[in-house]
């Protein structure tokens, strides 16, 4: 009976968007589509639409659209808890009568600030000691799956590539001073781990702690520099980098610091994570983004906003090296699942040819569809649903949906990891 019972609890869902000055402004954005879309708001040229938010977190809550019998503004987040069984007795005894996923659109126009997300010991405490900044006790484990070509720092450098910088960018060292600087040089590949991550925390903490007035004539310094020898050689992607974020963040730490990151560029269908602790700031392009449900942001650097430095600094992890890039793996023809390490989420992209069907098989955990692009049929059971670009469903557990299409049909479904029903068996 479940499977039945859930049929009349498909919702269709009004998403939430966030106007950060980073976003894109009017049209050129897709999250500004995707709002009009979904809400028939009016798009504003020279607004930025940085965020569609489909989810429960109360920064940006969702509502039931019109239509379906349960009256205006009912929120996604208050029907839950009044029908929590739609998320499945697994879910509903981890994480309560709440959603722990929270799935977003991204379109990013300049960088984020510099920035990590607290684990849940840390998120617990920041709430308690500044509840103003800190809104929620939860981590925030995320992943960005690229729809157009996407830009990011992620994680810090290995320890070669470090001292490659501080050999070949002397206002770095002005700014840490030798002796730190002499630490990171002096290490050998005999030095265990710790060694390793107590010299980089000492040089990161130094630089992020430099004086406005230090930091603004170290980056004119290196501006300078890189300009002249521009007229020599041809610039590294890194430096071309430092150049341009020092147009959108003039006399910012946050410009320099970007020579301790890894410089990540994926391609249409790459995703990236990022856990607990991990430094990171988004630099450009459009995003399917997923994170536990939590707002949660430490940022220290490309930012007008508050600034908590020592937060920060002592938070990470220190890890070094490349991230792992996601390419997905096919769970049928026409859906690729992004399956990260974190329990609370997943992600699947459907793109199905016209003329196609697919089904999405009954899972014990609720879903949120969004339709990207193009026109289909949602067939709940008996029940058949058109969907276009820009709908967002709500499908409780134990849903079967089968969806077909007269035209080329792009959608991302988020849902709760699946390992997490495998390892609560």
């Amino acid at each position: 009976m479940a499977k039945a019972a859930n049929v009349d609890k498909v919702k269709r869902l009004r998403g939430w968007v966030q106007n950060y000055d980073w976003g894109r402004c009017g049209a050129e954005a897709q999250v500004a589509r995707l709002l009009a879309l979904n809400s028939g708001a009016e798009v504003k040229p020279d607004r930025p639409y940085a965020e569609f938010w489909m989810g429960t977190h109360d920064s940006g809550p969702s509502f039931l659209a019109d239509g379906y019998g349960e009256g205006q503004n009912v929120g996604l987040k208050e029907w839950i808890r009044k029908n929590p069984n739609v998320l499945g007795h697994k879910v509903l005894e981890k994480w309560g009568p709440d959603l722990p996923f929270l799935f977003k659109v991204l379109s990013v126009a300049k960088a984020l600030s510099i920035q990590a997300h607290p684990d849940k010991e840390l998120a617990k405490e920041l709430l308690k000691l500044k509840p103003n900044l800190y809104k929620d006790g939860n981590h925030k484990p995320e992943m960005a799956l690229a729809i157009t070509e996407f830009r990011a720092l992620c994680g810090f450098i290995t320890l070669e590539e470090l001292k490659g910088v501080l050999v070949d960018i002397p206002e770095i060292v002005e700014l840490v001073g030798n002796a730190s600087a002499k630490q990171v040089l002096d290490i050998s590949k005999q030095d265990g781990a710790e060694k390793v991550k107590y010299a980089l925390r000492l040089v990161f903490t130094q630089l992020m702690s430099a004086s406005k007035e230090m930091a603004t004539k170290s980056i004119a310094k290196v501006k300078s520099r890189l300009h002249v020898e521009s007229q020599l050689r041809c610039l590294t992607e890194k430096e071309q980098l430092v150049l341009h974020l020092e147009k959108q963040y003039p006399g910012d730490i946050g410009v320099i610091s970007a020579f301790f990151f890894n410089y990540v560029k994926l391609n249409p269908g790459e995703a990236l994570y990022l856990g607990a602790n991990e430094p990171h700031a988004y630099l450009s392009g459009e995003c399917i983004e997923c994170m536990a449900t939590s707002d949660n942001v430490v940022r220290a650097g490309l930012t007008p906003k508050h600034r908590d430095i020592i937060t920060l600094c002592s938070m990470l992890t220190y890890k070094q090296g490349y991230p792992d890039i996601l390419k997905g793996f096919p769970l049928s023809p026409y859906i690729t699942r992004y399956l990260p390490p974190f329990e609370e989420f997943e992600v699947d992209c459907c793109i199905l040819p016209k003329g196609a069907s697919t089904v999405f098989p009954a899972i014990p955990g609720p879903s949120i569809f969004l339709v990207f692009l193009g026109k289909g049929t949602f067939r709940i059971g008996s029940r058949e649903d058109i969907v276009t670009e820009g709908d967002v469903l709500f499908a409780p557990s134990n849903t079967e949906i089968t969806i077909t299409t007269s035209s080329e049909l792009q959608l991302y479904r988020a849902g709760v990891n699946s390992r997490f029903f495998h390892n609560a068996l």
